[in-house]
């Protein structure tokens, strides 16, 4: 594996690649056409999926009828794509090094993942696979901090993020504008993860990379207090089923 992908990614992911696997909510349909349209995606194009982890934003890339490659470095998300959907081609390999020819693309997903990667050595690198015209697409589920249980959440894993990328510091943002790319186009849709609280509260709090890295006990005193969270909360005490509230926010942004 690459020493460009960071620790708390490589340690936490690769322990904790099932939990992903089962507490990651999924996507809003409404992507469906913004991959179609903002992504130009159809039958008899090509796209990779690039940080693919466990694929699951890959599904909604293969229903656009394009053929789709996965990339992913870390093992044990990788070996999920291929148990999961084994007629997409999963590849070893990171953004600054992708395993694909020059001019090959006609797109790139990062989904749930820029931020991990994002610098001017990989944008140089998806520039290099991808076609002119080509579209590069980023897609992140974001947490609605407006509901006080979804906040109190991010309460308890923020002390443990250490220097580990996120969305949300924005330092993503940085990498841009980079010469081989216009400016970015941004769309927003709402979506609910809706499942029981194992799943879509502590199996995806226990995924969050720097939370499955930390030694099994801070792990343990982590897991601890999102119980206690959802045993007591008014809106969590007793609910066999949850709605857990996000923003999918989408960017694109094209190589002329």
């Amino acid at each position: 594996m690459s020493d460009s992908v960071h620790a708390a990614a490589r340690q936490g992911f690769e322990k904790q690649a099932d939990a992903y696997a089962r507490g990651r909510p999924d996507y809003p349909p409404a992507l469906h056409a913004w991959l179609q349209g903002a992504l130009g995606l159809h039958a008899g194009r090509a796209g990779a999926d690039v940080g693919a982890g466990t694929g699951k934003f890959t599904p909604l890339l293969c229903a656009t009828g394009a053929e789709v490659i996965a990339v992913e470095p870390v093992d044990a998300m990788r070996a999920q794509i291929g148990a999961t959907q084994p007629a997409v081609r999963a590849l070893p390999g990171t953004a600054d090094a992708l395993p694909l020819p020059d001019a090959s693309l006609d797109a790139i997903v990062c989904a749930q993942a820029f931020h991990w990667f994002a610098t001017p050595a990989a944008l140089d690198e998806f520039a290099r696979v991808l076609r002119p015209g080509g579209r590069l697409g980023l897609v992140w589920n974001v947490r609605d901090e407006s509901v006080d249980w979804v906040a109190e959440l991010t309460r308890i894993v923020t002390p443990h993020e250490g220097d580990a990328p996120r969305f949300y510091k924005g330092s993503w943002r940085q990498a841009f504008p980079h010469p081989a790319f216009g400016p970015l186009h941004e769309s927003v849709f709402e979506y609910v993860h809706e499942g029981p609280p194992q799943q879509v509260i502590v199996d995806r709090f226990l995924s969050v990379s720097f939370i499955a890295a930390l030694p099994p006990p801070e792990q343990a005193a982590v897991r601890a207090q999102i119980e206690a969270l959802i045993a007591t909360h008014p809106a969590l005490r007793g609910q066999a089923v949850l709605q857990f509230p996000y923003h999918t926010v989408a960017f694109v942004c094209v190589r002329p």
